[in-house]
Protein backbone atom coordinates (compact mmCIF):
# COMPACT_ATOMS: atom_id res chain seq x y z
CA UNK A 1 0.00 0.00 0.00
CA UNK A 2 1.83 3.21 -1.27
CA UNK A 3 -0.33 6.35 0.08
CA UNK A 4 0.16 9.62 2.31
CA UNK A 5 2.05 8.81 5.55
CA UNK A 6 0.38 9.82 8.47
CA UNK A 7 2.80 8.80 10.98
CA UNK A 8 6.47 9.17 9.96
CA UNK A 9 9.55 7.73 12.25
CA UNK A 10 12.73 7.98 11.65
CA UNK A 11 15.73 6.36 13.84
CA UNK A 12 13.77 6.95 16.90
CA UNK A 13 15.91 5.72 20.28
CA UNK A 14 14.37 6.10 23.72
CA UNK A 15 16.27 5.75 26.91
CA UNK A 16 14.64 6.21 30.11
CA UNK A 17 17.05 7.12 33.35
CA UNK A 18 17.13 7.16 36.40
CA UNK A 19 17.54 9.90 38.70
CA UNK A 20 21.22 10.86 38.55
CA UNK A 21 20.80 10.75 35.35
CA UNK A 22 22.17 6.91 34.39
CA UNK A 23 20.74 5.12 31.35
CA UNK A 24 18.59 2.58 33.11
CA UNK A 25 16.46 1.22 30.28
CA UNK A 26 16.69 1.43 25.95
CA UNK A 27 13.17 1.10 25.62
CA UNK A 28 13.68 2.09 21.97
CA UNK A 29 16.67 1.80 19.73
CA UNK A 30 16.70 3.93 16.12
CA UNK A 31 13.10 2.68 14.79
CA UNK A 32 12.05 3.99 11.80
CA UNK A 33 8.90 3.24 9.89
CA UNK A 34 5.77 5.06 8.25
CA UNK A 35 2.24 4.18 8.62
CA UNK A 36 0.20 5.28 5.70
CA UNK A 37 -3.54 7.32 5.63
CA UNK A 38 -6.17 5.11 5.55
CA UNK A 39 -4.52 1.64 6.46
CA UNK A 40 -5.17 -0.65 9.99
CA UNK A 41 -1.52 -0.91 11.25
CA UNK A 42 -0.69 -3.94 14.44
CA UNK A 43 1.84 -2.82 16.09
CA UNK A 44 3.35 -5.88 17.83
CA UNK A 45 5.82 -7.05 20.28
CA UNK A 46 6.11 -8.68 24.02
CA UNK A 47 5.89 -7.11 27.02
CA UNK A 48 8.86 -4.51 27.37
CA UNK A 49 9.27 -4.56 23.80
CA UNK A 50 8.75 -0.64 23.14
CA UNK A 51 4.94 -0.07 21.80
CA UNK A 52 3.64 1.53 24.63
CA UNK A 53 6.45 3.53 24.80
CA UNK A 54 5.91 4.21 20.83
CA UNK A 55 2.44 4.83 21.47
CA UNK A 56 3.03 7.52 24.18
CA UNK A 57 5.88 9.25 21.82
CA UNK A 58 3.40 9.48 19.05
CA UNK A 59 0.85 11.70 21.61
CA UNK A 60 3.95 13.57 22.77
CA UNK A 61 3.44 12.17 26.12
CA UNK A 62 7.09 11.55 26.16
CA UNK A 63 10.19 13.05 24.48
CA UNK A 64 12.59 10.91 22.55
CA UNK A 65 16.18 10.66 23.43
CA UNK A 66 17.13 10.87 19.70
CA UNK A 67 15.46 10.44 16.00
CA UNK A 68 12.14 12.03 15.16
CA UNK A 69 8.37 12.14 14.78
CA UNK A 70 6.17 13.32 12.74
CA UNK A 71 2.35 12.73 13.64
CA UNK A 72 -0.67 14.28 10.84
CA UNK A 73 1.86 16.61 9.73
CA UNK A 74 3.36 18.00 12.88
CA UNK A 75 5.81 17.66 15.02
CA UNK A 76 4.84 15.11 17.98
CA UNK A 77 5.61 17.30 20.22
CA UNK A 78 2.69 19.59 18.63
CA UNK A 79 0.06 19.14 21.25
CA UNK A 80 -2.59 20.61 18.81
CA UNK A 81 -2.41 17.54 16.67
CA UNK A 82 -3.83 15.61 19.67
CA UNK A 83 -7.43 16.71 18.74
CA UNK A 84 -7.35 14.66 15.41
CA UNK A 85 -6.56 11.60 17.09
CA UNK A 86 -8.34 9.23 19.34
CA UNK A 87 -6.72 7.03 21.82
CA UNK A 88 -7.94 3.97 23.43
CA UNK A 89 -5.65 2.95 26.54
CA UNK A 90 -4.97 -0.46 27.84
CA UNK A 91 -6.71 0.62 30.96
CA UNK A 92 -9.42 3.36 30.34
CA UNK A 93 -9.32 6.00 33.20
CA UNK A 94 -12.96 6.56 33.23
CA UNK A 95 -15.32 7.87 35.66
CA UNK A 96 -17.49 5.29 37.73
CA UNK A 97 -20.27 6.86 38.35
CA UNK A 98 -21.10 8.40 35.29
CA UNK A 99 -23.30 6.61 32.85
CA UNK A 100 -22.50 6.52 29.08
CA UNK A 101 -23.92 9.46 27.80
CA UNK A 102 -22.56 11.13 30.65
CA UNK A 103 -19.46 9.81 30.08
CA UNK A 104 -19.33 11.08 25.78
CA UNK A 105 -20.55 14.54 26.82
CA UNK A 106 -17.99 15.12 29.31
CA UNK A 107 -15.14 14.05 26.31
CA UNK A 108 -17.10 16.03 24.32
CA UNK A 109 -17.13 19.18 26.04
CA UNK A 110 -13.05 18.58 26.61
CA UNK A 111 -12.98 19.14 22.30
CA UNK A 112 -15.40 21.95 22.66
CA UNK A 113 -18.10 20.72 21.08
CA UNK A 114 -21.41 22.16 20.94
CA UNK A 115 -24.53 20.70 22.68
CA UNK A 116 -25.94 19.29 19.67
CA UNK A 117 -22.72 17.95 18.03
CA UNK A 118 -22.29 16.34 21.66
CA UNK A 119 -25.55 14.55 21.73
CA UNK A 120 -26.00 13.60 18.13
CA UNK A 121 -22.08 12.21 17.90
CA UNK A 122 -23.20 10.16 21.58
CA UNK A 123 -26.04 8.71 20.43
CA UNK A 124 -24.32 7.40 16.91
CA UNK A 125 -21.47 6.02 19.31
CA UNK A 126 -23.42 4.43 21.83
CA UNK A 127 -25.31 2.67 18.99
CA UNK A 128 -22.43 1.75 16.69
CA UNK A 129 -20.08 0.15 19.90
CA UNK A 130 -23.59 -2.01 21.08
CA UNK A 131 -24.22 -0.22 24.07
CA UNK A 132 -27.68 1.42 23.64
CA UNK A 133 -29.78 -0.69 25.92
CA UNK A 134 -26.85 -0.05 29.05
CA UNK A 135 -26.89 3.99 27.96
CA UNK A 136 -27.87 5.37 31.39
CA UNK A 137 -25.85 2.97 33.90
CA UNK A 138 -22.99 4.18 35.74
CA UNK A 139 -19.90 2.61 34.39
CA UNK A 140 -19.44 0.85 38.13
CA UNK A 141 -22.06 -1.87 36.82
CA UNK A 142 -20.34 -2.40 33.10
CA UNK A 143 -18.33 -5.61 32.62
CA UNK A 144 -15.12 -5.01 31.41
CA UNK A 145 -15.53 -5.85 27.95
CA UNK A 146 -18.85 -3.31 28.04
CA UNK A 147 -16.12 -0.79 30.02
CA UNK A 148 -13.39 -1.40 26.60
CA UNK A 149 -16.72 -0.15 24.24
CA UNK A 150 -17.64 2.71 26.42
CA UNK A 151 -13.49 3.37 26.21
CA UNK A 152 -13.65 2.97 22.34
CA UNK A 153 -16.65 5.54 21.51
CA UNK A 154 -14.93 7.98 23.83
CA UNK A 155 -11.94 7.54 21.78
CA UNK A 156 -14.07 8.56 19.06
CA UNK A 157 -15.69 11.42 20.06
CA UNK A 158 -13.93 13.68 18.39
CA UNK A 159 -14.23 12.19 14.66
CA UNK A 160 -10.18 11.82 14.84
CA UNK A 161 -7.90 10.82 11.28
CA UNK A 162 -6.10 8.68 13.54
CA UNK A 163 -6.46 6.31 16.04
CA UNK A 164 -4.51 4.26 18.44
CA UNK A 165 -5.82 1.43 19.92
CA UNK A 166 -3.79 -0.55 22.72
CA UNK A 167 -5.05 -4.17 23.16
CA UNK A 168 -8.76 -3.10 21.71
CA UNK A 169 -10.58 -6.42 22.15
CA UNK A 170 -9.20 -6.87 26.25
CA UNK A 171 -12.32 -8.60 28.30
CA UNK A 172 -14.53 -8.99 24.83
CA UNK A 173 -15.96 -12.28 24.76
CA UNK A 174 -15.81 -13.61 21.12
CA UNK A 175 -18.96 -12.17 19.96
CA UNK A 176 -17.33 -8.87 21.38
CA UNK A 177 -14.32 -9.47 19.74
CA UNK A 178 -15.67 -9.96 16.18
CA UNK A 179 -17.68 -7.05 16.61
CA UNK A 180 -15.02 -4.43 17.67
CA UNK A 181 -12.56 -5.89 14.47
CA UNK A 182 -15.32 -5.28 12.86
CA UNK A 183 -15.68 -1.87 14.00
CA UNK A 184 -12.26 -1.38 12.77
CA UNK A 185 -12.78 -2.34 9.25
CA UNK A 186 -15.15 0.31 9.40
CA UNK A 187 -13.30 2.72 10.68
CA UNK A 188 -10.61 2.21 7.58
CA UNK A 189 -13.34 2.14 5.64
CA UNK A 190 -14.06 5.61 6.52
CA UNK A 191 -10.82 6.66 5.43
CA UNK A 192 -9.36 6.33 8.84
CA UNK A 193 -6.17 5.24 9.34
CA UNK A 194 -5.73 2.42 13.36
CA UNK A 195 -2.86 1.80 14.90
CA UNK A 196 -3.38 -1.61 16.99
CA UNK A 197 -1.26 -2.83 19.32
CA UNK A 198 -2.11 -6.15 20.73
CA UNK A 199 -1.31 -9.50 22.75
CA UNK A 200 -4.45 -11.27 20.47
CA UNK A 201 -2.15 -12.51 17.16
CA UNK A 202 -5.05 -13.57 15.26
CA UNK A 203 -6.93 -10.23 15.76
CA UNK A 204 -4.20 -8.15 14.47
CA UNK A 205 -4.21 -10.96 11.56
CA UNK A 206 -8.12 -10.65 10.57
CA UNK A 207 -7.79 -6.79 10.49
CA UNK A 208 -4.10 -5.11 9.82
CA UNK A 209 -3.40 -4.39 6.44
CA UNK A 210 0.59 -4.05 7.60
CA UNK A 211 2.53 -5.36 11.01
CA UNK A 212 5.83 -4.26 12.98
CA UNK A 213 6.97 -6.62 15.22
CA UNK A 214 9.45 -5.37 17.81
CA UNK A 215 11.63 -6.76 20.38
CA UNK A 216 13.92 -5.51 23.28
CA UNK A 217 13.03 -2.28 21.66
CA UNK A 218 14.27 -2.82 18.02
CA UNK A 219 12.31 -3.37 14.72
CA UNK A 220 12.30 -6.97 13.82
CA UNK A 221 9.77 -6.98 11.16
CA UNK A 222 7.93 -4.88 8.82
CA UNK A 223 5.52 -5.41 6.20
CA UNK A 224 2.37 -6.60 3.91
CA UNK A 225 0.60 -9.23 6.50
CA UNK A 226 0.42 -11.72 3.55
CA UNK A 227 3.88 -11.10 2.54
CA UNK A 228 5.15 -11.30 5.40
CA UNK A 229 3.27 -14.80 6.67
CA UNK A 230 4.06 -16.29 3.34
CA UNK A 231 6.17 -19.61 3.37
CA UNK A 232 8.17 -19.10 0.03
CA UNK A 233 10.23 -22.66 0.03
CA UNK A 234 6.50 -24.23 0.15
CA UNK A 235 4.36 -24.40 -2.84
CA UNK A 236 0.85 -25.05 -2.12
CA UNK A 237 -1.87 -26.26 -5.05
CA UNK A 238 -5.70 -25.32 -4.62
CA UNK A 239 -8.10 -27.67 -6.97
CA UNK A 240 -11.50 -28.67 -7.13
CA UNK A 241 -12.62 -30.86 -4.62
CA UNK A 242 -10.57 -34.41 -5.69
CA UNK A 243 -11.23 -38.55 -4.62
CA UNK A 244 -9.00 -40.24 -2.37
CA UNK A 245 -7.95 -41.88 -5.52
CA UNK A 246 -7.41 -38.71 -7.61
CA UNK A 247 -5.17 -37.10 -4.74
CA UNK A 248 -2.42 -40.06 -4.58
CA UNK A 249 -1.84 -39.54 -8.25
CA UNK A 250 -1.43 -35.99 -8.29
CA UNK A 251 0.10 -35.22 -11.48
CA UNK A 252 -1.55 -36.78 -13.96
CA UNK A 253 -5.14 -37.16 -12.23
CA UNK A 254 -6.49 -33.83 -12.61
CA UNK A 255 -7.43 -33.90 -16.35
CA UNK A 256 -8.02 -37.87 -15.61
CA UNK A 257 -10.95 -36.84 -12.56
CA UNK A 258 -12.03 -33.27 -14.56
CA UNK A 259 -11.01 -31.37 -11.35
CA UNK A 260 -9.88 -27.73 -12.71
CA UNK A 261 -6.51 -25.88 -11.15
CA UNK A 262 -7.91 -23.15 -8.48
CA UNK A 263 -4.67 -21.30 -8.12
CA UNK A 264 -1.02 -21.71 -7.26
CA UNK A 265 0.49 -19.86 -4.64
CA UNK A 266 2.73 -20.22 -1.58
CA UNK A 267 0.80 -21.21 1.89
CA UNK A 268 1.24 -19.11 4.73
CA UNK A 269 2.23 -19.19 8.10
CA UNK A 270 -0.22 -17.39 11.33
CA UNK A 271 0.77 -14.13 12.77
CA UNK A 272 1.46 -15.90 16.12
CA UNK A 273 3.83 -18.58 14.10
CA UNK A 274 5.91 -15.22 12.76
CA UNK A 275 5.61 -13.44 16.30
CA UNK A 276 7.24 -16.23 18.05
CA UNK A 277 9.97 -17.46 15.89
CA UNK A 278 11.03 -13.93 15.64
CA UNK A 279 11.28 -13.20 19.14
CA UNK A 280 13.19 -16.54 19.46
CA UNK A 281 15.32 -15.47 16.47
CA UNK A 282 15.79 -12.25 18.29
CA UNK A 283 16.91 -14.01 21.81
CA UNK A 284 19.16 -15.98 20.21
CA UNK A 285 20.75 -12.89 17.59
CA UNK A 286 19.88 -9.54 19.98
CA UNK A 287 22.11 -7.37 18.07
CA UNK A 288 20.47 -8.21 14.60
CA UNK A 289 17.30 -5.52 13.47
CA UNK A 290 15.54 -5.07 11.04
CA UNK A 291 16.49 -1.26 9.51
CA UNK A 292 14.41 0.01 6.40
CA UNK A 293 16.29 2.47 3.71
CA UNK A 294 14.03 5.70 3.58
CA UNK A 295 11.37 3.80 0.88
CA UNK A 296 10.84 0.55 3.25
CA UNK A 297 9.85 2.31 5.80
CA UNK A 298 6.64 2.92 3.82
CA UNK A 299 6.46 -0.32 1.74
CA UNK A 300 3.96 -3.11 1.68
CA UNK A 301 6.86 -6.13 2.22
CA UNK A 302 9.99 -5.36 3.91
CA UNK A 303 11.31 -8.38 6.74
CA UNK A 304 13.58 -8.82 8.64
CA UNK A 305 15.87 -11.06 6.06
CA UNK A 306 17.18 -7.26 5.49
CA UNK A 307 18.80 -6.63 8.68
CA UNK A 308 21.89 -5.19 10.43
CA UNK A 309 24.26 -6.32 13.03
CA UNK A 310 24.61 -3.93 15.89
CA UNK A 311 26.31 -3.50 19.42
CA UNK A 312 24.17 -1.60 21.88
CA UNK A 313 26.19 1.64 22.69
Amino acid sequence: MQSEPVIQIRNLTKIYRDFWGRKKVRALNSLSLDVNKGEVFGLLGPNGSGKTTTLKLLLGLLFPTDGTISVLGASASDVEKNERIGYLPEESYLYRFLNAEETLDFYGRLFKMSSADRRRRSEELIEMVGLKDARRRQLKEYSKGMTRRIGLAQALINDPDLILLDEPTSGLDPIGTREMKDLIIRLRDQGKTVVMCSHQLADVQDVSDRIAILHAGELKVLGDVNEVLKEDEKTQLLTSRLSDEAVSEIKDVLKRHSASMVSVDHPTSTLEDLFLKTVDESIARPGRRFVPDENQAGDSAATAEKSTDTADS
